[in-house]
Parts: structure tokens; C-alpha cells; sequence
């Protein structure tokens, strides 16, 4: 008897998914839960408590993440002193979820603004020092009204 072929890619995984690096991977997956709504799928310690691997499920995305390990120049982006990544997320009510982040502890980097490419959205800097974007796309625009947006946005046009 054959077993069924294995997937390439696993149930519930898309082909590309973030993994962080955290200090203190346990107090991230709570915060995580607490700022947007993350769902634990599992969690594996190392022997001495760390986080070695762990897996959120994040509205239909999953998120990975780790806790720091310097023996292996494994750092997060608070040791490295900031990160060029930011992590786009696409929410229901950007206004909502944007409040439920900062309230959980994260810091506004840019306030939540209705942008001339058709998206309300901001971005936050969570207390492990990863960039998250926030958005609800609110208007479907074609390329030539985008840059007409940027380019009055850059004259200082509304």
C-alpha cells in the first residue's frame, strides 16, 4: 500500500512566510496575540527555555519565529539596532487594528492615513523591534491615478 504523496508546500503554508527573531520569543507570541489577534499553531522549546521554534497563525497567513541565539549570530532587530523589513498586514478596519496594536504596547511610526495608492494604512514598531505596516484597501485605483497621487503627494496636493 502507497502512502499519499507529501505535499510540497504544507496545508495552510504559503510560499513565502516571515520568521522572526526575537528576544524573549515568549513574551512576542503573547504580544503577537494581544496586538493581531496571532493564534499559536505550536511552539518548540529548547532545553534551556528558549523559543527554538515557533508557528502564529496570523488572520489566514502564518509567522514564524525564534528566540535570539548569539552562539549562532542569531539576533533580532532590537540587538541589531533596527530592521530594514517591514510586514505588511491587510486587516478589516485598519483604525481598529491599528488602536488594538498600540494599546498591546506597540509604538506609532506613521499614523493611520487614507495614502493615494487606495489604502487606508500606518505602521507600528513592535516592543521586539520588527516594522509592521497596517492597511484596509479602500479604493481601487489604476496605475496612472497611483501616480498622479504620489506625484500631487510629493507637490504637497491633497
Amino acid at each position: 500500500m502507497s502512502s499519499p504523496a507529501v505535499k510540497p508546500i504544507p496545508e495552510g503554508m504559503h510560499s513565502l512566510t516571515p520568521y522572526l527573531v526575537c528576544a524573549n520569543a515568549a513574551d512576542a507570541i503573547a504580544f503577537y496575540a494581544k496586538a493581531f489577534n496571532a493564534v499559536e499553531q505550536f511552539r518548540l522549546p529548547a532545553p534551556d527555555g528558549r523559543v527554538m521554534h515557533a508557528c502564529l497563525k496570523i488572520g489566514d497567513s502564518m509567522l514564524m519565529l525564534t528566540d535570539e541565539w548569539p552562539e549562532h549570530q542569531t539576533f533580532g532587530p532590537n540587538s541589531l539596532k533596527g530592521t530594514p523589513v517591514t510586514i505588511h498586514h491587510y486587516v478589516q478596519d485598519v483604525d481598529a487594528s491599528f488602536r488594538q496594536a498600540v494599546d498591546a504596547g506597540a509604538t506609532v511610526t506613521l499614523p493611520v492615513t487614507d495614502m493615494f495608492w487606495g489604502d487606508r494604512y500606518g505602521q507600528v514598531k513592535d516592543p521586539f523591534g520588527h516594522s509592521w505596516s497596517l492597511a484596509t484597501h479602500k479604493r481601487d485605483l489604476s496605475m496612472e491615478e497611483i501616480q498622479a497621487g504620489m506625484r500631487d503627494m510629493q507637490c504637497g496636493q491633497p
